[in-house]
């Protein structure tokens, strides 16, 4: 097995790589091995992904739990893999700080942290609150013995917040806090998202698979983004096909959905 700064190194590599790679998100650790199996150079956790997969909301999971499932993810194959902490699992920038510690500790090479709130009435941190958020994960995980990518997360979009003046503002800060990699989630258009690029020195990751998107790894790579995210997408296409089956089953009392589905010896041979 690959050592965790040969991860580290591998993993902050393709950041600096010719064009965009894809980082898949498992929500299991079946999920993520057949991911690693399929030739995928990295992996992301995905917090609402998880969630789903243990009958919980999106961010109703706490940091203990999302650490563990982040340590199955990690021992699933030899993959660089980094993990969504969601805001970082803290109120103060020590509880920020122990959680990026501990994140290390299990065998993660990335982590994210994000500046929203949890607070529907205030759904985006202060800007001056987010920076000091990401500093204190930054300060963490850049005096560690191996390179750990942290990525610094806007959300203002994906609270309704469709002020691209601002999220640059803000990711333009969380680069200079120590952020890694810069994200802005629901960001889409080819305007927004070379805007986004020429805007910062750092890479930048986008996320894919929404709802009308089109855009594919090779447009992006020519807009020079560097990582690709799919989210919660592949975890909501595989429960997508499990409900269709379902109510084939409840509805129809037929089963035509067992046509589509992997035959038993090709995925049991697949975790041999």
């Amino acid at each position: 097995m690959n050592t965790q700064s040969e991860r580290g190194h591998a993993f902050r590599a393709l950041h600096h790589g010719d064009g965009a790679f894809i980082i898949p998100n498992p929500w299991d650790q079946g999920s993520a091995r057949l991911l690693a199996q399929m030739g995928f150079a990295a992996l992301a956790t995905t917090s609402a992904g998880f969630a789903f997969s243990i009958a919980k909301q999106d961010g109703a999971v706490g940091r203990d739990d999302m650490l563990a499932h982040a340590s199955q993810i990690v021992g699933a194959s030899d993959l660089p893999v980094s993990a969504d902490l969601e805001n970082g699992y803290g109120v103060t920038l020590d509880e920020i700080a122990e959680t990026y510690r501990r994140a290390a500790a299990t065998g993660l090479v990335g982590a994210s942290i994000e500046d929203s709130t949890g607070n529907a009435d205030r759904p985006i941190f202060d800007i001056a609150e987010a920076t000091d958020r990401v500093r204190a994960a930054a300060d963490v995980v850049h005096a560690l013995p191996f390179p750990f990518t942290l990525t610094g997360r806007c959300e203002n979009y994906l609270h309704g917040r469709r002020d691209l003046a601002d999220t640059i503002k803000r990711l333009q800060a969380y680069q200079e806090a120590g952020a890694d990699v810069l994200f802005a989630p629901d960001t889409s258009t080819r305007e927004e998202i070379s805007a986004i690029v020429s805007s910062v020195d750092r890479p930048v990751s986008v996320l894919m698979a929404l709802q009308g998107v089109r855009l594919t790894q090779s447009e992006l790579s020519a807009m020079g983004v560097k990582r690709i995210s799919v989210g919660s997408s592949l975890c909501r296409a595989a429960f997508g096909a499990f409900l269709s089956a379902a109510r084939e089953l409840k509805t129809q009392g037929t089963f035509t959905y067992a046509e589509q589905a992997v035959p038993f010896g090709e995925i049991n041979g697949m975790f041999a």
